[in-house]
């Protein structure tokens, strides 16, 4: 049986066994979910710097985000207070749509 060892989706172990297949999970403390979901984090966005087409990007982006939303709550705020947050930010400093980048700054 191969071992995982990682976190996974809600519904990933009914995927499972649907299947037909056995499988062991475990409930993680809220330290260790923390702490991987940062690992999943660093996955989803492993997957996503590899991806060929738009359709695969929009895949892992959706992982990405869905992980980010999870992130969020752990730190006590929702999708919506996190897109106004992110909203706040984009009034303030803007985007990144202009695609601006910046090459140095002269020092006085």
């Amino acid at each position: 049986m191969p071992a995982y060892n990682k976190l996974v989706r809600d519904y990933i172990p009914q995927i499972i066994e649907q299947s037909g297949k056995k499988y062991t999970t475990s409930n993680l403390t809220i330290d260790e979910y923390k702490k991987e979901l940062k690992k999943k984090a660093e996955e989803e966005w492993s997957e996503y710097k590899e991806v060929k087409t738009e359709h695969e990007a929009v895949e892992e982006l959706a992982d990405l985000l869905e992980v980010v939303y999870a992130l969020a709550a752990l730190n006590g705020a929702t999708p919506q207070q996190l897109e106004h947050v992110r909203q706040q930010k984009a009034d303030e400093k803007g985007g990144f749509n202009e695609r601006v980048f910046l090459v140095e700054v002269e020092d006085q």
